[in-house]
C-alpha cells in the first residue's frame, strides 16, 4: 500500500482550517469530545437496532462492543442508524419490505457516510433486507467497511419438544383444515419465538448472513453464531479493532467485494440451498460495486455444477442450531473450497481459504462433502421458457420429488388476499398452477406471496399445486414455489398473457417453465393489455420506488 493511499484514507474526516472544519469541531467539543479525540479517524457504527425487530433488538449491545474495539485501536466511533423492518412483523402489508426498504437502507448508508465523511464503518444487521442494504451501501460508498451479523434465534420449548418460528407459521394451514385446535396453536405461538436473532432456518436473513461471510465482509464464523452466544460480543470487539487496520491500510469495500467474492457468494448460496431472494440481493450488491454482468446466468450455470451439501429447514428437518453444532459456516466453506475462489481476500486480511482451513465437520448428516452431496443439483434453480424469457427462480432444494415435473391449469389472481380466500374456500384444487401476478418491482414493489405460501404449506394441497408469481417469496419457501418471473407482468412480460385454464408445464431439473401457447398468441394477448400502477392508492415513497426501480433480473436496483 503506497503512502499516498494511506494518507487519503484519513483525509475524508480531516480538512484544513475553514468554516466547515471549525464549525464541526466546535460542535463536537460541545458534545464533550476532546481535542485529542478529534485527531483520530472517524468511524461510523451503522446500526439497524430498533425495538420492533426481534432480529435486531439485541444489536445495541453488539454496537457497544464494536465501539470498545474501535476506541482501543485508536479510532473515534460514532453510532448512526438505518431502517430495520422485520418481514414477520409486516406480513399484512408486505409492500415495504424486501426491495423498497433494501434500496432505502443503501441510500441511508450513503447519506450517513458521505454527508459526515467518515473514514470507515462497521455495519451491524441481521435480517432480510437490512443485510443486503448495508452491503449495497458499503459497496456504493467504497470506504473501509466490515459487517457484523446478529446471529440466529435460539429454539424454544413447547409441550415437551423444541419448536421454531417456521413450525409455528406452517401450522396455520393445519388450524384452517381442522387438524390442530386453536388452543394448541395459541400455546405454540406463545412459546415458539426465541426473542432475538434471525429465525433459525435458511430464510433470507440467515442466507444473507452466510453470503456476507462467503463474500469476505464479516469476521470468520459470524454467520452461524447463536444470537444469545456471548462470543458474538467478542467477535464484535474484534471487528471494531479490525476496521482500524483497514482504515490505516486504505483497504476499501470494493477491494473485498470483488468479482471473485460475488461468485463465491453465489456458489455458497447454491450449496446451502439459500433463499431465492438472494437472486435479487447478490446482483444488487455487485451492481453497487461496479460489477455488472448477467448474474442470473452465472446462478443458472453454477446450479448445474455446484451440489447441495447442506439442507437446512425448510429443505430438511435440520435448523441453524444443527448447522452451527455441525461446524457452521466455516466447516461448510472448507468442504466447498475446491469450488470457491479460495484466494479471495477478506476483511481480517486473510484469504477465505485461510479463514476456513482446518474447520471440522462434526455431523456429516448436516454438512456433507462434495463427494457425498445431498443432491448433485444445486439448491437454487433458474427456470427459463416462454413464460419467463429472462428467468424465474425456484428453491429446488425445497421442491418435493413429486413436483420436480408438473403440468397443471392456470388459476389467475391479482391480489394475494383473493388467492388466500380461494385457498380457504376450496377454490384451489389439486393440479392447479396458482398464478399471483402484478407483484413485481414495478407492479407492486416486489410484494411477497408469503402469506399464501405459508397457509398452503400447512394444507394437504401443499405438494399437489404450483405457485407462480412475478413477486417474491419468503426466503423459507417450500414446495413448487416459483418467484421473480421476469419480465414481470407490469412491464408486459408473458405472465400477463396467461388466462385461467391455460396449461402450465414445469420441469425443475431441465430448468424449464412454459405456458402451452405459441408466440403469436402470447403477443396478441399482450397487445390487448393496458395495465399501469394506480399511484393514487400508494404513498410517495412507494410511488418513487416504482418509478425508478430496474427489473427483477437486474436486482431491482435504482436506474
Amino acid at each position: 500500500m503506497n503512502k499516498q493511499t494511506v494518507k487519503k484514507a484519513f483525509e475524508r474526516s480531516k480538512w484544513g482550517f475553514g468554516v466547515a472544519s471549525s464549525t464541526r469541531d466546535g460542535l463536537l467539543y460541545g458534545m464533550g469530545y476532546t481535542r485529542e479525540e478529534l485527531k483520530k479517524p472517524y468511524i461510523a457504527i451503522v446500526n439497524s437496532w430498533n425495538e420492533y425487530n426481534p432480529g435486531h433488538v439485541h444489536l445495541r449491545d453488539i454496537a457497544l462492543r464494536v465501539r470498545e474495539g474501535i476506541r482501543e485501536a485508536g479510532g473515534l466511533p460514532f453510532e448512526v442508524t438505518t431502517t430495520g423492518v422485520c418481514d414477520g412483523m409486516v406480513l399484512k402489508d408486505p409492500r415495504y419490505i424486501e426491495l423498497p426498504s433494501r434500496n432505502l437502507i443503501a441510500d441511508e448508508v450513503e447519506l450517513n457516510i458521505e454527508a459526515n465523511m467518515f473514514d470507515g464503518m462497521v455495519l451491524i444487521s441481521t435480517c432480510d433486507s437490512i443485510v443486503p442494504g448495508h452491503l449495497m451501501g458499503a459497496a456504493r460508498c467504497d470506504i473501509p467497511a466490515i459487517m457484523v451479523t446478529g446471529g440466529y434465534m435460539p429454539h424454544c420449548l413447547c409441550a415437551g419438544r423444541e419448536i421454531t418460528p417456521m413450525m409455528v407459521s406452517s401450522s396455520v394451514g393445519k388450524v384452517m383444515e381442522g387438524k390442530m385446535t386453536m388452543e394448541e396453536f395459541d400455546e405454540m405461538n406463545y412459546c415458539g419465538h426465541g426473542g432475538q436473532g434471525a429465525c433459525g432456518s435458511m430464510t433470507t436473513a440467515n442466507s444473507m448472513c452466510c453470503i456476507a461471510e462467503a463474500m469476505g465482509m464479516t469476521m470468520p464464523g459470524n454467520a452461524t453464531m447463536d444470537a444469545t452466544d456471548k462470543r458474538l460480543g467478542g467477535l464484535a470487539y474484534d471487528a471494531g479493532r479490525t476496521i482500524m487496520k483497514l482504515v490505516r491500510e486504505g483497504v476499501t469495500a470494493r477491494r473485498i467485494i470483488s468479482e471473485e467474492a460475488v461468485e463465491n457468494a453465489i456458489i455458497t448460496d447454491i450449496a446451502i440451498g439459500g433463499s431465492t431472494n438472494l437472486l435479487l440481493h447478490i446482483p444488487a450488491i455487485a451492481h453497487e460495486a461496479g460489477l455488472d454482468r448477467d448474474w442470473w446466468s452465472f446462478f443458472d450455470k453454477a446450479s448445474h455444477r455446484i451440489p447441495l451439501i447442506a439442507a437446512i429447514a425448510p429443505s430438511s428437518s435440520y435448523y441453524f442450531k444443527d448447522f452451527d453444532a455441525a461446524g457452521g459456516i466455516k466447516a461448510l466453506l472448507n468442504n466447498l473450497m475446491p469450488k470457491l475462489h479460495g484466494d479471495a481476500m477478506t476483511v481480517n486480511g486473510k484469504t477465505l481459504k485461510e479463514n476456513c482451513s482446518g474447520a471440522i465437520v462434526y455431523n456429516t448428516d448436516v454438512i456433507h462433502n462434495l463427494e457425498n452431496p445431498i443432491d448433485s443439483d444445486g439448491g437454487i434453480a433458474v427456470l427459463y421458457g416462454n413464460l419467463a424469457p429472462d428467468g424465474a427462480i425456484v428453491k429446488s432444494a425445497a421442491v418435493p420429488e413429486s413436483l420436480k415435473k408438473f403440468i397443471g391449469k392456470a388459476k389467475i389472481f391479482h391480489e394475494i388476499d383473493d388467492a388466500i380466500s380461494a385457498l380457504r374456500n376450496g377454490g384451489i384444487k389439486e393440479g392447479d398452477a396458482v398464478i399471483i401476478r402484478y407483484l413485481g418491482p414495478k407492479g407492486r414493489f416486489g410484494t411477497t406471496a408469503f402469506a399464501f405460501q405459508k397457509e398452503a404449506a400447512g394444507m394437504s394441497l401443499h405438494d399437489k399445486i404450483a405457485i407462480i408469481t412475478d413477486g417474491r417469496f419468503s426466503g423459507g419457501s417450500s414446495g413448487l414455489s416459483i418467484g421473480y418471473v421476469s419480465p414481470e407482468a407490469a412491464i408486459g412480460g408473458p405472465l400477463a398473457a396467461v388466462r385461467d385454464g391455460d396449461v402450465i408445464t414445469v420441469d425443475v431439473r431441465a430448468r424449464k417453465m412454459d405456458v402451452e401457447l405459441n408466440d403469436d398468441e402470447i403477443q396478441k394477448r399482450l397487445q390487448t393489455l393496458d395495465w399501469e400502477l394506480d399511484e393514487s392508492k400508494f404513498k410517495p415513497f412507494l410511488r418513487m420506488f416504482a418509478r425508478n426501480v430496474t427489473s427483477t433480473a437486474k436486482g431491482a436496483t435504482w436506474k
